[in-house]
């Protein structure tokens, strides 16, 4: 960055990737500002709920304050139609998991199988030189070890590493996160120098495609209903408790909105799709040592034998975990898995893992199942 580059920055219409694009603009670079239109709102839930509620990162609302911003800036700014794409990579993927009774995680989709493909590819097609987002996040470039590393932002309460943790070499080479040296304040603080339109929207904090924040209902109407896995809730004593309706309105550590009553507070254990069956019990039934991991990914090559800490979601208190290799139940094949030193709660199939070295992120991948250490 310490020469004139010219820079795609992808621009959702929220503060932070105006903020991006115009500290780059202010640096000397040529920017060009694209929003990504993803998902059509007045097609998909609005004209059937008026009243519903978007905190959304990409309504047409956004996309306005996207092209303000970059009229603001006086930089070239284009809206570029992919719902196609996200249909098929992150509601598509959203529905069948919580139908397999998995928790998924669609900003990790949304940002590993469509946002850098697309902007990537179309960086290279305007003759850029790289991508900028706003994601709170840091790349640095081992010229000694020929490597680059994936780091933490600064602001650890808005760091999103984790969501990045399918980066590749190749990828984070092309890519700038203007953004990973600030705090939110700052930020904000940017934004009303620049004089940008959005310079107090408030953050979009909820899945942007999903009305009300309301998940079930979201899935029983883009699902077909013949998917929709009906069955039993039961103690994990073996005790039946009831009925369900569909396996898609649980997830693991879920307190509320079981539908039962009992005398002492029960939470969700463990799914089992090919029966239907979602078992409850107490927080000590929460806890467990081991996970295997799906399409486990390395950000660069390391060393996985030393320490490192795991978080086995977004929010999670990172944990001190060793790498193993675990036997495969189905075929006795064995697949990479997580030890942790002290059992954890709640780990969840479908969520997503990730491995880090101090600031560093290593890798990580989609947790499969739980396993025995």
């Amino acid at each position: 960055m310490n020469r004139r580059k010219r820079i795609l920055v992808a621009m959702s219409g929220g503060v932070d990737s105006s903020v991006a694009a115009a500290l780059l603009q202010e640096q000397g670079h040529d920017v060009i500002g694209v929003t990504m239109q993803l998902w059509d709102y007045s097609k998909n839930e609005t004209s059937c709920d008026p009243n519903a509620k978007f905190d959304t990162c990409c309504s047409h609302d956004d996309v306005a304050d996207a092209r303000a911003v970059a009229q603001k800036l006086g930089i070239p700014f284009y809206a570029l139609d992919y719902q196609d794409d996200f249909q098929e990579n992150v509601v598509d993927y959203f529905t069948s998991e919580y139908l397999r009774g998995r928790t998924p995680n669609p900003c990790v989709a949304c940002n590993t199988f469509l946002k850098f493909d697309h902007l990537l590819e179309r960086a290279v097609r305007l003759g850029c030189d790289a991508v900028a987002t706003g994601h709170y996040a840091r790349i640095s470039h081992d010229e000694d070890a020929g490597h680059y590393r994936l780091l933490k932002g600064v602001d650890a309460q808005k760091d999103q590493s984790y969501f990045l943790y399918s980066m590749t070499q190749e990828r984070l080479a092309k890519i700038v996160f203007p953004l990973g040296e600030m705090t939110k304040a700052e930020v904000r603080a940017h934004a009303e120098r620049f004089g940008l339109v959005n310079a107090r929207k408030k953050e979009s904090m909820e899945i942007c495609f999903i009305p009300n924040n309301d998940y079930a209902k979201f899935i029983e109407k883009h699902a077909d209903s013949s998917k929709i896995v009906r069955g039993e809730i039961r103690h994990e004593n073996g005790e039946l408790l009831g009925q369900h309706d569909g396996i898609h309105k649980f997830t693991v550590g879920q307190r509320r909105g079981i539908g039962i009553a009992l005398e002492k507070p029960v939470y969700v254990t463990r799914i089992l799709p090919e029966t239907g069956t979602v078992y409850v019990g107490d927080e000590s039934h929460l806890k467990h040592s081991a996970f295997v991991f799906e399409k486990f990914h390395m950000v660069r090559e390391t060393d996985l034998t030393a320490d490192f800490e795991v978080k086995i979601r977004y929010r999670s208190a990172p944990a001190a975990g060793r790498l193993v290799d675990i036997e495969k139940e189905q075929n006795g094949s064995r697949v990479p898995g997580v030890v942790f030193g002290e059992p954890q709660r709640s780990i969840t199939p479908g969520q997503i893992a990730v491995l880090y070295r101090g600031d560093e992120v290593l890798g990580g991948g989609f947790i499969d199942r739980i396993a025995l250490p």
